[in-house]
């Protein structure tokens, strides 16, 4: 199993924080575009445990490949996490973390994921999909400092 953990401190309030990331129409902003991320499920009941959400990407090849997530557990203004539920991966677990700072706030991220297909996987995995999970991550980090970072010296 394999284990990302990013943490980005960004000048904004935690509810700024809470109010963006915990509206899934804000992961089109911050997904690349090349992954042609586009959710299909309806998403204006706002965000709850138990929430589904699908969605349809091209992560590689220009393939389209169905993904639907659960927002599994919500904890109002600290974090949350999602579940892949069928989708490219063989497992994701993602959690969504925030912490008040003197700066603003830290957003943590800690996602475990695994590849389908045994062996065959485990090479896709070491061939180009942890180089691409951790391009998705830095391109997030990228459009979020753009977003929320005023104080740029």
């Amino acid at each position: 199993m394999n284990q990302l953990i990013t943490k980005q401190e960004l000048n904004i309030s935690l509810e700024e924080a809470w109010e963006f990331f915990s509206n899934p129409a804000n992961l089109n902003e911050i997904t690349p575009e090349h992954m042609h991320f586009k959710i299909t499920s309806d998403i204006s009941s706002g965000f709850y445990p138990g929430m589904i959400i699908t969605y349809k990407i091209k992560p590689f090849l220009g393939i389209t490949m169905n993904w639907v997530t659960e927002i599994s557990q919500v904890k109002d203004k600290q974090y949350f996490i999602d579940n892949q539920l069928s989708g490219p991966y063989k497992y994701w677990h993602h959690q969504h973390h925030f912490r008040i700072t003197e700066n603003g706030i830290e957003m943590t991220d800690i996602l475990h994921y695994e590849t389908p297909f045994g062996i065959i996987g485990k090479l896709a995995e070491w061939l180009f999909v942890n180089r691409q999970v951790h391009q998705i991550f830095a391109y997030r980090r990228k459009k979020l400092d753009e977003l929320f970072i005023t104080d740029k010296k």
